[in-house]
């Protein structure tokens, strides 16, 4: 039901939904701590595949198996599903009007903000610094004003890390 509450009232899409569901799951049930939350999140960012619903389904695997991952799925998709259904069915109708165009022109920030927020709270999460924030943020910069594939860079942080892991253990 949690998953069906998140997929039904949260604008934006999956990053929009983070803080959503860490509020609900790690916060509110206590179902996850941070740690595990931010695991599930890293490895349902690296799946393929709608990221809201692999978010879904990997907090309902870890709490009730097969099906919990199955309903953690649909829970977050369907009202997702049902929305687009009724907004494609009216929207070329109503897409010229000056009020129409206002909500939209309104939810991008919100939008924008919501995706942002949790940028920071996982920042906390996964043990960024002061010595370390330029690795995102050239990360990002590598991304936008280059145009490098995130698969390069995710690569090039896994093997940079695993040498440094060596490196570190050796010494």
């Amino acid at each position: 039901m949690s998953c069906c509450k998140i997929g039904a009232f949260t604008l934006g899409g999956g990053y929009a939904m983070i803080p959503v569901m860490e509020k609900e799951f790690v916060d509110k049930n206590k179902w996850l701590d941070k740690e595990e939350f931010m695991d599930i999140l890293i490895v349902a960012q690296t799946t393929p595949g709608i990221f809201a619903i692999d978010m879904a389904s990997h907090i309902g695997y870890k709490m009730r198996g097969v099906w919990g991952g199955i309903a953690g799925a649909m829970g977050i998709a369907l009202p997702s599903i049902v929305a687009i259904t009724v907004i494609a069915m009216f929207f070329r109708n109503f897409r010229q009007y000056t009020l129409v165009q206002w909500f939209f022109d309104g939810v991008r920030p919100a939008v924008v903000a919501l995706i942002a927020a949790p940028c920071f709270s996982m920042a906390k999460t996964a043990h960024i610094t002061w010595r370390t924030c330029w690795i995102p943020v050239a990360s990002c910069m590598l991304i936008w004003l280059l145009g490098i594939s995130p698969i390069w860079i995710i690569a090039a942080a896994c093997g940079i890390g695993f040498c440094l892991g060596k490196y570190r253990s050796e010494n």
